[in-house]
């Protein structure tokens, strides 16, 4: 851990310098992030399972504690280990969507959003129903309705609080590809018209380009890389080459050489490797691809086309 007193930013809207243990099933992950976002951002945290994204999110909320550290929110102390400061979850002007939803199932769509209201503020809950469409279906319950609906009961609720700061653990990824699409505008519009100052976890890259404005790389509990999406994920040493990120899902040993199956965003690719390049490489790892020739063929359909039927296309 840093320098506590030096590392915490006067110019930051939230600042996070915390250390915390944490003993999982095989070994132990030590988590030391140092993480300043700025008011008003839309920031995405990105990394493999168990790199401690998730527990990052309920260190801010105030649901998990670290052994040492300080967590300020706007010039306001949440966290501070040597003062002895801890301010509860519900002291904390947080709203967070777990990734299960947590909604409650014997309240109404309109009960779920007003629950935890302050002041019983029915202005609120009303134009959050008119916001996320969800004023036709205020008498459900949550049975009754589809993932997209109950994302957005989820999501209403956690912003009836009025928090200053949205905190999303993968919200969207038990959706199609249509409903999460539409879910992205949705939030993107939310996060502007509430002034929110957002921190959203996600595997999902098309995600992370479109809702954010900064990412940070969580590597076994440390961040490794930040910046804007395109710095971080796009930039190469070499102008003109092409370098993506992949996660390895799979490596199988053939005759002569290694096959890398690799999550690319949300596509799965192999590629041939020799057995020197994949030593010491192992499953659920990240690296970076880089191809020696690339010329994409982009396939598009003809202009007006007007039989549904026909698959013509053309090649740039």
């Amino acid at each position: 851990m840093t320098n506590t007193a030096a590392a915490i930013s006067p110019s930051a809207f939230i600042d996070i310098d915390v250390e915390m243990r944490l003993q999982g099933a095989n070994d132990v992950l030590q988590i030391n992030v140092q993480m300043q976002i700025k008011q008003g951002q839309f920031v995405s945290v990105y990394g493999a399972s168990g790199a401690g994204k998730t527990t990052l999110l309920r260190l801010l909320a105030g649901l998990s504690h670290p052994q040492n550290g300080q967590i300020k929110v706007a010039g306001e102390t949440w966290l501070d280990t040597q003062r002895k400061i801890q301010l509860r979850p519900q002291e904390r002007a947080v709203g967070m969507v777990f990734q299960d939803l947590a909604l409650f199932p014997h309240l109404t769509v309109e009960e779920n959003i007003a629950y935890g209201v302050p002041n019983n503020d029915r202005a609120i809950v009303q134009r959050l129903l008119e916001v996320t469409q969800l004023g036709v279906l205020r008498k459900q319950l949550p049975k009754q309705l589809s993932g997209g609906q109950k994302q957005r009961v989820a999501l209403a609720r956690a912003l009836a609080r009025r928090p200053q700061i949205l905190l999303l653990d993968e919200p969207l990824s038990a959706l199609d590809h249509a409903m999460r699409a539409n879910l992205q505008d949705e939030l993107q519009t939310l996060h502007q018209e509430f002034g929110l100052t957002t921190l959203m976890v996600s595997h999902d890259l098309g995600e992370i380009f479109k809702l954010s404005e900064h990412v940070f790389v969580l590597e076994q509990g440390r961040i490794v890389k930040q910046g804007a999406p395109s710095e971080v994920f796009l930039k190469t040493e070499e102008p003109g080459k092409l370098q993506l990120h992949a996660q390895i899902l799979a490596i199988r040993q053939e005759q002569v050489i290694a096959v890398l199956s690799l999550l690319v965003g949300q596509e799965i690719i192999e590629v041939a490797a020799s057995p020197e390049e994949v030593s010491g490489l192992r499953v659920g790892a990240m690296i970076s691809i880089a191809p020696k020739a690339f010329s994409p063929q982009i396939l598009i359909p003809f202009p007006n086309q007007l039989c549904l039927g026909d698959e013509s296309q053309t090649v740039l």
